[in-house]
C-alpha cells in the first residue's frame, strides 16, 4: 500500500501563511531537483508501515471512545480547548521521544510553511465544528466523504500526480460504500454549506501538505510535527474564549455534570469511592495521550505513503467501528448498513492490492 508516485515540490507565495487553498502554486523545478528518488519498499519498510497503520487505527478508535466519555458522561463541551491540550500533549510526547529515546533531532525549519500548515489545521478544526453546528449529521458526513476525491484532485492538479483507472474506481467504490453506510439525512443551508465547503478545502490541503512539506523542507514526520504542534497551540489559544464555554467550565468544573448525575442517581449519600474529578481528569489525560499517538502516526503514515492512502485508512477505521457496533454491541443490522460496509471493504481491499502492485 506504499505510495510510489512522485510528489513534486512547490513554491509558496507570500500569502501562503493564511492557509488558503490558493497558496498552492505550480511546482518549482529548482526545488524538485532536491527531492530524492523513490525506491521500491523493502520488507523492513513494509513492516514499519504496517506498525504505523496499526498504531493509527488503534489510537484513533481509542480516542473516539475516550472523547465520547468526556463529551457525554462528563459533559465536556470545550472542543477547541481539548484540541489545544492535544497539541500540548503532542509536543511534550515528542520532547520525550527526542530527549529520552533519541528518535529524532530538532531541525531548524522556516516558519512560513509551518504557519501555513498550522493555519490549515486550526481553520479546518473551527470550520468543521461550525459545519456540524449548522448542518445535519448526514450532510456533515457527506462532506467528510468528499475529502478523498478532493485530495485526489489537489494531488492531480497542483502536484501532477496521476492515478490509474483501477485506483480511481476503487476509491469511488470505497466512498460510495461509506456514504451508503453512514448518510441518512442531508439537510443543509447556505451558511452551513459555506462552512462545510471551506472545512473540506482546508482539511484536504492540510492532509496533502503533511506529505509535501516533509519533502519540501527535507524533514521527517517527527521534526515537522514538533514545529506544527507548538505553532498550532499558540494559534488555538486566542480562539478558545470565542468558541468554548469557559464560564460553564469554570462554574461546573470538568466533572460537574457527572457529579450531579451520580448524586441524583444515588441520593445525597453516594457510594462512589472514586471522586468524579479523578475519573474526569483520567479520561482527559487518556485523551491527550491517545491524541499524541494519533497525530504522530498520522504524520508517519502520510509521510511514508500519501494523503489518499491515509483517507482510505480512515474509511477502514469507520468500517471497523460500524462492524464492531453490529458484532460486539448488538446494534441492529440494516441492509443499507451491511451493503455499505461490504462496498467499503471491497474498495479498500482493491486499493491496497493495486498499491502493492505499484500502481
Amino acid at each position: 500500500m506504499a505510495d510510489t508516485s512522485q510528489v513534486r515540490s512547490t513554491s509558496l507565495k507570500v500569502a501562503a501563511d493564511n492557509g488558503d487553498v490558493e497558496a498552492l502554486l505550480p511546482p518549482s523545478p529548482t526545488v524538485e531537483s532536491t527531492i530524492p528518488p523513490q525506491h521500491s519498499p523493502s520488507p523492513s519498510s513494509t513492516w514499519l508501515l504496517f506498525s504505523y497503520l496499526t498504531l493509527n487505527v488503534v489510537s484513533s478508535i481509542g480516542i473516539v471512545c475516550v472523547n465520547k466519555v468526556l463529551f457525554k458522561v462528563f459533559a465536556f463541551r470545550c472542543g477547541t480547548l481539548l484540541t489545544m491540550l492535544h497539541f500540548i500533549a503532542t509536543f511534550v510526547g515528542l520532547e520525550i521521544c527526542r530527549r529520552f529515546f533519541k528518535l529524532f533531532t530538532v531541525k531548524s525549519l522556516p516558519l512560513r510553511p509551518v504557519i501555513a500548515l498550522s493555519t490549515c489545521f486550526c481553520g479546518f478544526v473551527v470550520l468543521t465544528n461550525l459545519s456540524l453546528l449548522y448542518n445535519s449529521v448526514g450532510f456533515y458526513q457527506i462532506m467528510k466523504v468528499l475529502t478523498t476525491p478532493m485530495v485526489v484532485m489537489i494531488d492531480t492538479i497542483w502536484y501532477g500526480q496521476s492515478f490509474s483507472m483501477g485506483l480511481t474506481l476503487s476509491l469511488v467504490v470505497t466512498c460510495c460504500g461509506v456514504a451508503i453506510a453512514t448518510v441518512s439525512d442531508a439537510e443543509a443551508n447556505l451558511i452551513g454549506t459555506i462552512f462545510a465547503i471551506s472545512a473540506l478545502g482546508l482539511t484536504s490541503v492540510y492532509q496533502v501538505w503533511i506529505k509535501t512539506k516533509q519533502r519540501e523542507l527535507q524533514c521527517n514526520a517527527y521534526q515537522l510535527l514538533y514545529y506544527q504542534s507548538a505553532v498550532s497551540t499558540l494559534m488555538l489559544l486566542p480562539l478558545i474564549p470565542f468558541s468554548d464555554d469557559l464560564r460553564g467550565l469554570a462554574r461546573d468544573g470538568l466533572s460537574g455534570a457527572y457529579a450531579a448525575t451520580r448524586h441524583a442517581a444515588s441520593g445525597s449519600h453516594g457510594t462512589d469511592h472514586v471522586s468524579p474529578s479523578a475519573l474526569a481528569y483520567t479520561a482527559l489525560a487518556a485523551s491527550c495521550i491517545l491524541a499524541f499517538l494519533v497525530n504522530l502516526s498520522t504524520f508517519l503514515v502520510v509521510g511514508l505513503t500519501s494523503a489518499v492512502t491515509y483517507n482510505v485508512l480512515g474509511h477502514f477505521k469507520l468500517a471497523l467501528i460500524l462492524t464492531s457496533s453490529f458484532v460486539v454491541f448488538g446494534a441492529p443490522v440494516t441492509v443499507r448498513g451491511f451493503v455499505g460496509i461490504v462496498l467499503t471493504l471491497a474498495g479498500i481491499v482493491t486499493y491496497t492490492s493495486l498499491r502493492q502492485q505499484g500502481q
